[in-house]
């Protein structure tokens, strides 16, 4: 027995990384890189749901599953938010060797992650339909787009637990299994996506079955894997129970992510709103560009979610120049990696674009946007760098409220003002870069004077 705990517990620190000694920079890459590909994996598998809809259901279908999105985070986000505050909490508790906590934290994300995931099926049922109305989603696509996120929204207990589970492992530093799970999960996407749309000819309906189907398989590997454990980071099935300090804790952190995440969402609906008003041939190419948007935005996010973990565990350790580090390394590798996919998925767009769509009209427009969106994402990057940083400190109220008025603030503002002025889709589209620098410059700001608050308190 003795025997079979020690292979467990090495099997565990294989997958595991040291971010509390050593060089910092192999081991942000050694995190990012199976980050990086987990959300490149999933951002493809559903780039498959778009490509198949586009391709065999038509333009209506897509422009009737693009416009789904932008709601379905804006009430996603506030519960994938509490992940954040899971994420934080584990990688301190873990750094500061706090092995009853990480126990008791574990328990908590998972049960909290299961419950979120049941209140949000009724939510997306109800909510759907009036929202995506007062969105002035189009009439012909409208009942497309509302079966669409109901069936959708079936699957969000799996895709709460999938979170959680993967913040808990992040935080300790295995960024490979999640990958691994993501993978067999998306392959068996992929297959009923064509299967469910060609075969069945279940069109948007097909597509949501399969997400939710890849759904339950993705968050049953993922709980099999922290229950399976010999970590302190197991999850043990008979013994769950929310903590209450830990969830306050967790609320704490995470809610004011959520919010972020939430209110960005709302700037990015009002933004749908104003591109639905143009029509469904644009709504298809803002649809598409976003999709490959979507594609950098990942390999950028995925610094965000290493300095997290990163200044959590050092943070955790008061090992605070370390963070100072960690942060400095995530701030430069974002940003080249930012202006090397950005410009070229712009460079690369008009052939990008025909993967989604065959109607030069609706290429047109996916051109448009990325001309505006993906040369200086690199921004948009950096900016949410800053943000982890700052969360893995234990500081998410400060960046939440800098956000919103940086970024969701001045969108809602331009909206209004500027774009009613000048009501094109460019003065439209040029508000997020001009919202990412001032967002930007804001916090670092903001963590210059924590940083050099911290590094007083530790002389």
């Amino acid at each position: 027995m003795e025997t079979q705990k020690q292979g467990k517990r090495q099997e565990a620190k294989k997958y595991e990384i040291d971010m509390c000694s050593g060089p910092l920079f192999g081991k942000i890459l050694l995190f990012y890189i199976p980050l990086m590909l987990s959300g490149i994996l999933q951002l493809l598998f559903n780039a498959a749901d778009i490509v198949v809809v586009g391709r065999f259901a038509g333009s209506r279908s897509l422009a009737a599953v693009g416009a789904t999105s932008s709601l379905t985070n804006l009430i996603v986000n506030l519960f994938i938010g509490l992940s954040v505050g899971a994420n934080v909490l584990v990688a301190r508790y873990y750094g500061a060797g706090k092995k009853e906590e990480l126990r008791s934290m574990v328990q908590t994300a998972v049960l909290t992650a299961a419950v979120s995931g049941l209140i949000l099926i009724f939510v997306g049922f109800f909510v759907s339909r009036p929202a995506l109305a007062m969105m002035e989603t189009p009439e012909d696509v409208l009942s497309l787009s509302v079966l669409y996120m109901r069936i959708y929204f079936a699957g969000m207990p799996f895709m709460m637990v999938y979170n959680f589970g993967s913040a808990v492992l992040r935080a300790v530093g295995d960024t490979k299994r999640p990958l691994y799970y993501l993978l067999i999960a998306g392959v068996v996407n992929v297959v009923l996506n064509l299967f469910l749309v060609i075969v069945f000819h279940m069109g948007v309906a097909g597509v949501a079955i399969a997400t939710v189907i890849s759904q339950v398989i993705s968050a049953g590997m993922v709980v099999r894997c922290l229950v399976c454990t010999d970590s302190a980071y197991q999850l043990v099935l008979h013994d769950m129970k929310i903590s209450r300090d830990k969830l306050l804790k967790m609320v704490q952190i995470g809610v004011p992510a959520g919010l972020q995440g939430a209110l960005f969402s709302i700037s990015n609906v009002l933004i749908q709103s104003s591109v639905n008003g143009f029509g469904s041939i644009v709504m298809a190419g803002n649809t598409a560009a976003s999709n490959i948007e979507g594609f950098v935005y990942t390999a950028m996010n995925a610094f965000h979610q290493a300095c997290i973990s990163f200044t959590g565990q050092n943070y955790g350790a008061m090992k605070y120049r370390r963070v100072g580090k960690a942060t400095a390394i995530c701030l430069g590798l974002v940003t080249a990696v930012g202006l090397l996919l950005g410009n070229g998925a712009y460079l690369a767009s008009g052939q990008l674009l025909k993967i989604y769509s065959t109607d030069p009209e609706v290429i047109r427009y996916g051109i448009l946007r990325m001309s505006y969106i993906c040369v200086p994402y690199f921004l948009c990057g950096t900016m949410d760098v800053m943000v982890g940083a700052l969360r893995g400190m234990g500081y998410s109220i400060l960046p939440t409220i800098v956000s919103l008025t940086g970024a969701c603030l001045f969108r809602v503002v331009w909206i209004y003002t500027v774009f009613r002025q000048i009501p094109t889709l460019e003065c439209l589209y040029i508000s997020y870069p001009i919202s990412w620098a001032l967002t930007f410059l804001a916090h670092l700001l903001c963590f210059a004077a924590v940083y050099r608050k911290l590094l007083r308190k530790s002389n």
